[in-house]
């Protein structure tokens, strides 16, 4: 066994580990996306159920009355000067 055999045997190793490295980043990626799907659709099935089940619309929906909706509408800067 000659150098050139040493250094071909640990360039393979390193190319290997390399493989390896970027097989194991992509499934982790892969789980993390299927993750961050799920807590996703859980986040609109929460959102949709508390909609459906009291019946309020939440502070981030806008206005939470059809007259507020109407008075923020109608103002202008002249009325609120």
């Amino acid at each position: 066994m000659n150098v050139d055999d040493v250094v071909a045997e640990k360039i393979a190793a390193a190319r290997a580990r390399a493989e390896a490295t970027k097989r194991r980043r992509a499934a982790l990626n892969a789980a993390r996306q299927r993750g961050l799907a799920i807590r996703h659709a859980a986040k609109l099935r929460n959102q949709a159920s508390a909609r459906t089940t009291d019946g309020t619309a939440s502070p981030t929906d806008g206005p939470a009355t059809e007259t507020d909706a109407l008075s923020a509408s109608s103002d202008t800067t002249e009325e609120n000067s």
